[in-house]
């Protein structure tokens, strides 16, 4: 055993093993970097290169320098940054180099020593071995597909040589494996010769282990393979084998095994039958096999090539057609009805594990077997999927339901990490009272034990003995990576000849050690357990099928609640990353977290999208309530017990608010039904999982959720309003308001299905209806409102169509002859105003109030260039007021007066909307946050005209924001202080007092308009006039409160010259200038109602109440006389 202990069998083979991947990886990201243009070197893409690339790869591997320098001149220029970016890839086909020459050393060393080979009998020894063949192989079958593999090795040697002035040493060899392994079958094949005996030895043992893994799903089914409740009486009896690390040994690993072994060592296939039979078997598993990651050896088409070079393979090569035909006729159902099976199976065994997690510990075995048997076919598939394009039967490779598959071994696997603790506690007293003693009376019972050998076997016992429970409720951390170093060193050593332990004439010692190496691994290797046998990182390399993969399982509606599989399964490709190729990292990292990043954006957008269908019903469901639609319920009803006779127009019958819970048949769905159950299947996909880490990022699934609700909600909330602006039609906000509160309703029902935070998503979505765009940059509901009551309601107001009401407090349209239009009313009563400040809040108001002032600042504008134009007129008029005539002179001078009241009444009626919003606003959360509103409220009482104004105006800018009404407008006050003149403080004020003096003067005009006859069932003026009465109050104090002025002193002095331009009216005797004098005579009292500044008393100086009264009875007289 000492000459054994100097060899170092399965260091070697262990080191080598993981070596060999390493370098695969690296040639395999090599090729993939070279084959994709947005990768590839510019070296080998540049023009400049093209006589260079050429002249190395006509002369490889012999290149001169010399003779060849016109064509090299490229590579004498950028020979440092050649060097520098090629040196990595160079290193990688040394180090092909230098494992090649290792592995030939350890293979010949073992074939010496007659090494002997059994997968049942020292497992890690045959598996690391047959391991290191295919990895052997896989490398250079990858080598051989790198295209570019000749001109960057030549590249590179040559700038080392211009470089350096001699050739790189490894080049020379290099070359020669090059050209040697152009067609690397071939030259495989003759290396392996001498290790023909030893590889199929160690592939014949495969005989009984594979053709009783590869059995159909009907045999599966009759076996109750996976089965935890076929015999009730043994679920508590642990599962165990003789072979039991053979039991969840891969499949796909068996396959390649044999398929690519037979290659290396094809002349045991004439020679033994029974590996004729092992091969024809694996032959007929699949047309592809997989090389590493997404390369993939199409086996029958090599292995044909290869034969029908050979003499004496005629038979074979009839097989190999055979095998193909099988293949192709049969396999494809075969792994359909295994995967069948297994969605079933292993979903059964994944709901009794979480039921009774006690079973873990002695159905463990179970488990690994499922997740073995899973992952093989979903591999299987893949590929197949993948590679298999012309096929007369596709549906073999088309699977919607894989979903659920992948779902169940990612529930195992959290079941696995979960109940860790119980596996730990029921192996550490496994080991400790059970494997331990049997192995003690194993090895006593050994009929020859070396010194050496009982040494290593006596530490087994001791290390097994020692443990103990208290290590599991501590959280002791286990490490067995030495005892099974130790175990894998053991079975080197007895498996030579002429060894005195000879290990396959003792099976006992060999199956319990391989059992009790297993139950190590579930102490401290759990997570390699699971890279072993659950490992799908290969969807990483396929990522155009993983994405349609998820395409057809989210058409599935049986798939919808595994959907959240896909995401979880990105969450492993981490794993799949080697320490010998870091340049990896960024690369996977980046298609990790994309394909994440699609699959849960894709999954909440078709949950949010059924939450909105959700909302539509509901909404549908609330419409019916709107009053609106009683009207026809109460006239029928009214018309019956009138018993008035029916009308003969047919009018469409409308269901009945509840008709939809009447049931009939509970077999019979709804759409409401479906879209629940579509909703709850989402839910329950997103609830699965709380958050997930991909390459260090962690990504909550129910905040991509959060994401979509909010953008679609807001879209639907704005869809509500059907506001177009080409037709100026919208809805009426009560309606709106009603649809938002069905869908506000739903959306909080929803936190019964999601873990999401639905009053944050509500909030945040109303709110952005209250800015003038929402975080998309689309329209909401403030910015539809506020233009279509600007641009409808407002603007049809100066055409006489839609006057100002205060007697319903609302806007009113006048019907007119041949000409449709809305009913403003509907739109501008206390309920409506109401439900827009319900929509739109203080926020969406305070943006409405903005554009308001800013048409209110235009026309203001507008008259102060008026005043100008006549300010020497109006300066003779101010001066005059005690002088009647004069004035009236000098005022019939004025220009444009009818301009200046047009404006006025424009200014009013906006100004009287505007009242009407912060009423409303004010009542809304009045009834919202009445103790906030009362603390406003007297705020805003305390205020007096001697406050400082500054101090003024932030009291009555907050204050006016919760809609509470001020004695000066600051809103008003702030725009007209940003459009003052240019000119100086005084300038600015006497514009102010000349404009008063402009509208006061105006007013006589009006009593020849037609328009102006005052309507009392409306209380106001045909032509809006009234409106002028708030216009003048408003515009005033916001004038005289900029220019810190008595407001009220201005008032009244407004009211002498407003007044005194009224009584001249009386003096007419034209009557069509004085038709509408009383409805005229009306303004001033409505001024004196609109100001807080004026009293009546105040007006009995200039205009004697008398006529007032008279004024009152006048227009009233046509009520009077027909009430009485």
């Amino acid at each position: 055993m000492s000459q054994n202990l100097q060899l170092k069998f399965a260091e070697k083979l262990s080191i080598l093993n993981d070596r060999g991947r390493g370098i695969l990886v690296r040639i395999y990201n090599i090729k993939k970097t070279c084959s994709d243009p947005k990768t590839k070197l510019p070296y080998l893409t540049e023009k400049s290169m093209e006589s260079a690339i050429k002249c190395i790869m006509r002369k490889f591997p012999a290149i001169d320098i010399r003779s060849n320098s016109n064509h090299l001149s490229s590579i004498q220029k950028d020979k440092s940054d050649i060097l520098k970016n090629l040196t990595s890839f160079y290193n990688s086909f040394v180090d092909v180099l230098e494992f090649r020459e290792y592995v030939n050393e350890l293979l010949s060393s073992m074939d010496s020593y007659q090494m002997y080979m059994d997968i049942n009998v020292n497992y890690d020894l045959t598996k690391g071995y047959l391991d290191l063949i295919v990895t052997y192989t896989s490398l250079f079958f990858m080598v051989s597909r790198v295209d570019d593999r000749k001109v960057l090795l030549g590249m590179y040697n040559c700038a080392y040589e211009l470089s350096n002035g001699s050739s790189e040493p490894s080049f020379p060899r290099l070359g020669q494996m090059l050209l040697d392994y152009d067609h690397p079958l071939k030259k495989l094949t003759e290396e392996f010769t001498p290790h023909w005996r030893l590889l199929a030895d160690a592939l014949l043992s495969l005989q009984v282990l594979f053709p009783r893994r590869n059995l159909p799903a009907e045999q599966w089914r009759s076996a109750h393979m996976l089965s935890v409740i076929s015999v009730p009486a043994n679920m508590l009896t642990p599962a165990v084998s003789e072979t039991m690390q053979c039991e969840y040994l891969s499949l796909e690993v068996m396959e390649r095994w044999i398929i690519i072994g037979f290659l290396l060592c094809h002349n045991s296939l004439n020679l033994d039958p029974a590996c004729l039979k092992l091969w024809k078997e694996a032959m007929q598993c699949s047309l592809c096999i997989e090389l590493f990651r997404d390369e993939v050896l199409f086996h029958h088409k090599v292995t044909e090539e290869l034969f029908s070079s050979m003499k004496g393979y005629s038979k074979r090569v009839a097989d190999i057609k055979e095998c193909r035909e099988e293949a192709t006729s049969k396999s494809g159902s075969l792994h359909r009805e295994r995967r069948l099976f297994l969605r079933t199976t292993v979903k059964e065994l994944s709901i009794i594990l979480a039921e009774e997690p006690g079973l873990l510990g002695p159905k463990i075995l179970f488990v690994f077997m499922a997740l073995s048997f899973s992952r093989d076919e979903i591999s299987w598939l893949v590929r197949h999927a993948e590679n298999i394009t012309k096929t007369k039967s596709p549906e073999d490779y088309v699977d919607s339901n894989i979903a659920e598959l992948l779902f169940v071994m990612e529930e195992l696997r959290g079941l696995l990490y979960k109940y860790k603790k119980i596996i730990q506690r029921y192996f550490v007293l496994y080991l400790a009272h059970f494997d331990a003693v049997v192995l003690s009376e194993t090895i006593q019972n050994l009929s020859v034990c070396p010194e050496e050998e009982s040494v290593i076997m006596s530490s087994f016992v001791n290390s097994l003995t020692s443990l103990n429970i208290k290590q599991v409720e501590n959280g002791e951390e286990f490490n067995f990576q030495g005892f099974r170093l130790d175990w894998f060193r053991l079975q080197a050593y007895t498996s030579v000849a002429k060894t005195p332990l000879i290990l396959r004439e003792n099976l006992k010692l060999a199956s319990l050690m391989n059992t009790i190496i297993f139950h190590t691994k579930l102490l401290d290797n759990l997570h390699g357990l699971l890279e072993e046998t659950a490992d799908l990182t290969l969807f990483c390399f396929y990522p155009r099928l993983f994405e349609k993969v998820f395409s057809q399982s989210i058409e599935e509606p049986t798939q919808l609640p595994y959907l959240i599989a896909f995401p979880m399964v990105c969450s492993h490709f981490s794993s799949c990353i080697h320490d010998m190729c870091p340049e990896e990292y960024n690369v996977l990292q980046k298609r990790s977290l994309g394909l994440c990043n699609n699959f849960l954006d894709e999954i909440a957008k078709q949950a949010s999208g059924c939450m909105i269908q959700l909302c539509y019903e509901q909404h549908n469901l609330s419409e019916k309530l709107l009053p609106k639609y009683t009207a026809q319920t109460i006239s029928k009803a009214v018309n019956k017990k009138r018993k008035k006779p029916v009308s003969k127009k047919v009018e469409p019958n409308r269901e009945k608010p509840g008709i939809e819970s009447l049931r009939k048949d509970r077999v019979v769905d709804t759409n409401m039904d479906k879209h629940h159950l579509t909703l709850t299947e989402y839910c329950i996909a997103i609830n699965y999982v709380r958050e997930l880490v991909i390459f260090e990022h962690t990504v909550l699934p129910s905040e991509y959720l959060t994401s979509q609700l909010e953008i679609r909600l807001t879209r639907a909330i704005m869809q509500l309003a059907r506001y177009s602006q080409a037709t100026q039609e919208i809805a009426k906000p009560s309606e709106v308001l009603s649809g938002v509160k069905a869908f506000i309703a739903f959306i909080h029902s929803v936190g019964h299905y999601v873990n999401i935070d639905v009053s944050r998503i509500c909030k945040d979505v109303l709110l952005q209806q209250s800015q003038a765009i929402d975080a998309n940059g689309e329209m909401t509901l403030t910015t539809a409102y506020t233009n279509w009551y600007l641009e409808s309601l407002l603007r049809q107001t100066s055409t006489g169509i839609i006057i100002h009401s205060p007697a319903v407090r609302a806007f009113v349209t006048i019907p007119v002859e041949n000409m449709q239009i809305f009913n403003a009313e509907e739109y501008s009563d206390v309920s409506e105003m109401q439900a827009l400040a319900e929509l739109i809040g203080p926020y969406g108001m305070k943006h409405l109030s903005e554009h308001l002032m800013w048409h209110i600042t235009s026309q203001v504008n507008e008259l102060k260039k008026l005043v100008v134009e006549n300010m020497d007129i109006l300066a003779q008029v101010k001066s005059n007021l005690h002088k009647p005539d004069v004035m009236t002179y000098h005022a019939k001078r004025l220009t444009s007066t009818e301009n200046v009241l047009k404006r006025m009444i424009i200014i009013g009626v906006i100004l009287n909307f505007r009242a009407m919003a912060q009423e409303a606003l004010r009542d809304v959360l009045s009834s919202h946050i009445p103790f906030l509103m009362g603390s406003l409220q007297i705020l805003n009482d305390v205020v007096s005209p001697a406050t400082d104004i500054k101090d003024l105006l932030a009291i009555y800018e907050l204050t006016s924001a919760a809609g509470v009404s001020c004695l000066v407008d600051p809103a008003l006050v702030i725009a007209l202080s940003n459009q003052k003149n240019e000119g100086s403080t005084e300038d600015d004020y006497r514009l102010a007092s000349l404009l008063m003096v402009y509208i006061a003067v105006s007013l006589p005009i009006l009593a020849s308009d037609p328009m102006s006859i005052y309507n009392q069932e409306h209380q106001g003026h045909r032509n809006n006039i009234h409106c002028a009465a708030k216009a003048i109050n408003e515009i005033a104090a916001a004038l005289y409160t900029i220019h810190k002025k008595d407001v009220r002193q201005h008032l009244t002095e407004f009211l002498a010259f407003a007044s005194m331009s009224l009584l001249q009216i009386g003096q007419e005797t034209d009557k069509l200038l004085v038709k509408n004098r009383e409805s005229i005579y009306l303004l001033l009292h409505m001024l004196i109602e609109e100001s807080p500044f004026l009293e009546m008393d105040m007006l009995e100086p200039y205009f004697p109440y008398v006529l007032l009264r008279n004024a009152f009875r006048e227009v009233y007289r046509p009520v009077m006389m027909t009430t009485g």
